[in-house]
């Protein structure tokens, strides 16, 4: 597939001057006159300036150049990268036309293993992301961070970013396993909207749960393929870049530290930051701080160690008894990082068993008797 057909090059602004040789832009391959080989390389970048999903128009500046300046400047982390910048996305005559655009390149990366980090756009574009797992044959599971859950009814006068969720759980096929979203603000969130999770046996954490204790996210983004994120879930003071503006939410701290897990995640094939309005950013902090998160995923990536082999000596293996039906429940702690596991089954005779992520408090529940609410939901999911 020839992507180059899809891109447009990096400004000469971007490039122009020669890199310190200690940061990333020393170590990036960009698109400038040639197309980057991103067959060969880990990571590859691409800028997203598609805004007619959004009720707010199109911001005056390319809001993914604006975080390449700030990325780009930063020094590297530890160990080799191999990064690639395709350049920007050029949008398809409609909507869904850079929808199926994505889809396509998306797919195309994720098929040689280079993991594509979307930069920029209205938050929909996620849609296409999402799409791009169609032809994997299998029930993928992602996570979502965003100040609230895009589940209105589409129709005249809604616009996609407020919408895209729903879009994606009523697709069919259906091949989503789970979902789990992180950062809503209870304010901003319809009630039913959280019910109507619920009953799907989905999970959510609201930014009070996310800021208390922001470990008890990392299970639920070590169990997702792809990852997207709205800059809205963070507070306006560290991100001024978009709108309208929300005084609460993430701080980030947080929003680097959820990055970082997902970058941390084997599992985890693609990753997207949205909704950076460069008219909003006067001051260049929102911009800041989304290079910043980049740059956490970025380093998550190269710190990953896959976890397999549950049952072998790289695990500790914990089996705790209960008095009901299961009548014992597995876990599993990786040997050489505070990880925790748990076998979770299908009840009955078509028996089907899954290791999925957990915390240490689900394994301490079990302990007390009390099945988690983490087996309780995947195994809802299972039936």
């Amino acid at each position: 597939m020839n992507l180059a057909l899809f891109f447009d090059p990096l400004p000469e602004t971007l490039t122009a001057a020669a890199p310190a040789p200690t940061t990333l832009a020393a170590y990036a391959t960009r698109f400038t006159e040639t197309f980057p080989d991103w067959r060969a390389a880990d990571l590859a970048l691409i800028g997203l300036d598609e805004w007619r999903g959004s009720a707010t128009g199109h911001p005056s500046r390319h809001g993914a150049n604006e975080v390449r300046h700030r990325f780009y400047s930063l020094q590297k982390g530890s160990g080799a990268v191999r990064l690639v910048d395709l350049g920007n996305l050029r949008p398809g005559l409609t909507l869904e036309d850079t929808y199926q655009r994505l889809r396509e390149i998306i797919g195309a990366l994720i098929e040689e293993n280079t993991v594509p980090i979307l930069l920029g756009g209205s938050h929909d574009l996620d849609y296409g992301q999402f799409l791009a797992y169609e032809t994997q044959n299998r029930a993928i599971s992602f996570a979502m961070v965003d100040s609230r859950p895009d589940m209105a009814e589409p129709g005249p006068g809604t616009a996609p970013e407020d919408s895209h969720l729903r879009r994606m759980l009523v697709h069919e096929p259906n091949f989503v396993f789970s979902l789990a979203h992180l950062g809503h603000q209870q304010y901003l969130t319809p009630p039913e909207v959280l019910v109507a999770l619920e009953k799907m046996h989905f999970e959510t954490m609201s930014v009070g749960e996310v800021r208390a204790d922001r470990r008890l996210s990392e299970p639920l983004i070590r169990q997702a393929d792809f990852m997207s994120v709205d800059i809205a879930a963070i507070r306006w003071q560290d991100a001024p870049g978009y709108y309208p503006a929300y005084p609460f939410g993430l701080g980030n701290e947080e929003a680097t530290q959820l990055c970082w897990y997902a970058g941390h995640n084997e599992q985890l094939s693609s990753f997207g930051l949205y909704g950076y309005r460069t008219d909003q950013d006067t001051n260049g902090m929102a911009a800041a701080t989304l290079a910043t998160m980049l740059w956490y995923f970025v380093e998550g990536f190269y710190h990953r160690r896959p976890e397999t082999g549950f049952g072998t000596f790289r695990f500790l293996t914990y089996t705790v008894v209960l008095p009901g039906n299961p009548d014992k429940l597995v876990f599993y702690k990786s040997r050489r990082a505070d990880k925790w596991w748990m076998e979770v089954e299908r009840l009955g005779d078509n028996a089907v068993k899954r290791v999925v992520p957990c915390t240490y408090e689900d394994y301490l529940n079990a302990s007390q008797g009390d099945l988690p609410q983490r087996w309780i939901r995947l195994q809802a999911l299972l039936s």
